[in-house]
């Protein structure tokens, strides 16, 4: 698969081609996904609503648990493609195709043409990088940002300082999507870089002043805005969302400290068994040689194991906290793959496909079974998502050690590039599966055919932050506070968030009242209301909907 011979630029293309259609395609066809895709696109609609493009507000009350970019973002995309499910993933797939392209602009530099197409390819159809490619969070357009401003740093210093304001313009950009990190990050991968290399000149080369220009003018502006308007801002971003919560475990989401290992290994399918060569490159001929030899390996592995090490040590973890690091992961590992390719023994065949069946085959089984002994989801609506990621996997297993066994390697490489792209779209098959799970638009769907014009709209005990997207309407809350907490405590209309006491005035009140509840909760809320049986308008798997005045 050398660009050099003729057919290079035709492979690229496909690659492209291949790429654009398993990120884009059916990209809104299933519902937002809850909790943080019905978030993540209700903040920018209620911005285009308002007209007020520095307050982030989530259900109409004040939401600072992130910063401004991605709903910009999302906002910019509802203005084109309208408010919908595409809309809010336009862009996280956008950008983690933008990553894909930095990932092969950083491996052609570093090494060269064949291991720039490999790296792109792992990175494109990673399982974890795919996914939340899918999803409408803030990690993707992050791990982008700092993709990007890593690529800059590595240019500015191989190549010309110019490249410098990619750094800075990309720490800018992730600051403004996630926070500190955007600075923390790309300043402690360069720090141990420095240091590991003994390159004291970084410090003179780096400190370019257009790219700290540039970096004040992308994030300094809405900070000031957005403190000049709130004051309580400061206090809440940088120190509660930041350093208490990545201090503490305030947010109920600790893991321990090896949460991440299990996570890596299985993000990387179907290229795990990579892996192992990918780390056991980074190391040098002997230990005084650290920093002298193999320092594009070297500034590789920094790179991930900085971001890797800095979540671990996290109280605070979730599964998309890691994406950042597949880049340069898929770099290091694009590289063993051409080195195994390249190989006419074809041991490092061999190693490869060992590791990958042993990562590979159980949960290939666990795929065949699992649908049998799920307690939640019957196997026969199960086994038609399961079954096509199974079959596309074991292709994968069974391609490889078909052409070891004939000792052809560059074939099975182009081969095994093709099914992994086909193990993706099974995947990509799986969020119609969870649409009915965890979406909230068949319930808004159903609320929507009963409402009428002046009807109030509450949920008990929890809250579907899809609804008011779906539904464009501001819910009421009851006995439930969650993370809108902090903005719940300044609404000076007691009518949005209100308890069992309130409920059962306004159940009984003269206005009509549609209220959501979930399954576990119908003995409670029967209870508290005692509402007649034709109040119960509709059910669903994981909800019922009442109505005071049917």
């Amino acid at each position: 698969m050398n660009f050099s011979r003729p057919g290079g630029a035709a492979k690229l293309l496909l690659l492209v081609l291949l790429s654009f259609s398993l990120y884009f395609w059916g990209l809104g066809s299933y519902g937002l996904l809850e909790p943080d895709e019905g978030r993540y696109s209700e903040i920018p609609r209620e911005m285009r609503e308002t007209g007020d493009y520095i307050t982030p507000r989530l259900n109409y009350i004040k939401y600072f648990e992130k910063p401004v970019l991605h709903y910009w973002l999302t906002a910019s995309a509802q203005a084109v493609f309208g408010e919908n499910e595409f809309s809010g993933r336009f862009w996280p797939a956008l950008l983690a195709l933008g990553g894909v392209l930095l990932t092969y602009l950083t491996a052609r530099s570093m090494f060269d043409r064949d291991t720039a197409l490999y790296s792109s390819v792992i990175l494109t159809t990673s399982l974890v990088y795919f996914t939340f490619s899918r999803i409408n969070i803030t990690d993707m357009p992050l791990s982008f940002f700092l993709t990007a401003a890593m690529t800059g740093f590595w240019f500015g210093l191989q190549k010309d300082r110019r490249f410098y304001l990619l750094l800075y313009g990309g720490a800018a950009l992730a600051l403004l999507t996630k926070g500190l990190i955007g600075i923390v990050l790309p300043g402690g991968i360069i720090f141990w870089y420095m240091v590991l290399t003994r390159r004291w000149d970084i410090v003179r080369s780096a400190l370019y002043l257009p790219g700290i220009i540039l970096f004040a003018a992308l994030s300094l502006p809405w900070f000031v805005a957005v403190c000049v308007k709130n004051s309580d801002f400061f206090y809440f971003f940088f120190i509660r969302e930041h350093f208490l919560r990545y201090a503490t475990k305030m947010h109920g989401k600790y893991e321990p400290v090896w949460f991440f290992i299990p996570i890596l290994v299985a993000g990387l399918f179907p290229w795990t068994g990579l892996l192992p060569g990918a780390i056991r490159s980074v190391l040098p001929s002997r230990i005084r040689a650290i920093g002298t030899e193999k320092r594009e390996e070297l500034f590789l592995f920094l790179w991930f194991a900085v971001i890797f090490l800095f979540f671990s040590l996290s109280r605070s973890k979730l599964v998309p906290y890691i994406i950042p690091v597949f880049p340069p992961l898929a770099v290091l590992m694009g590289r063993v793959f051409r080195e195994i390719v390249s190989d006419g023994d074809g041991r490092g065949m061999k190693w490869f496909l060992l590791w990958n069946s042993a990562f590979l085959v159980p949960f290939i089984l666990a795929l065949f079974v699992y649908p049998f002994f799920n307690s939640r989801i019957s196997a026969g609506r199960l086994l038609p998502y399961t079954l096509p990621v199974a079959l596309a996997l074991s292709a994968f297993v069974a391609a490889g050690w078909y052409f070891y066994r004939k000792s052809r390697f560059r074939l099975p490489a182009l081969f095994l590039c093709l099914l992994a792209f086909l193990v993706m779209f099974s995947f990509s098959r799986v969020f119609t599966l969870y649409d009915g799970l965890i979406s909230a638009r068949d319930l808004a769907g159903i609320v929507a055919e009963l409402r009428r014009p002046g009807d109030v709209i509450a949920q008990y005990g929890n809250y579907d932050q899809g609804l008011p997207f779906y539904l464009k309407q501001r819910i009421v809350l009851v006995n439930y506070l969650g993370e809108l907490e902090f903005g719940a405590k300044q609404e000076e209309d007691p009518f949005w968030f209100i308890g069992t006491e309130q409920l059962q005035e306004l159940w009984r009140g003269n206005r009509r009242v549609i209220l959501v509840i979930n399954s576990e909760h119908e003995k409670t809320v029967f209870a508290l209301l005692a509402p007649n049986i034709s109040s119960v308008a509709a059910r669903t798997e994981r909800r019922i909907i009442l109505v005071n005045h049917p």
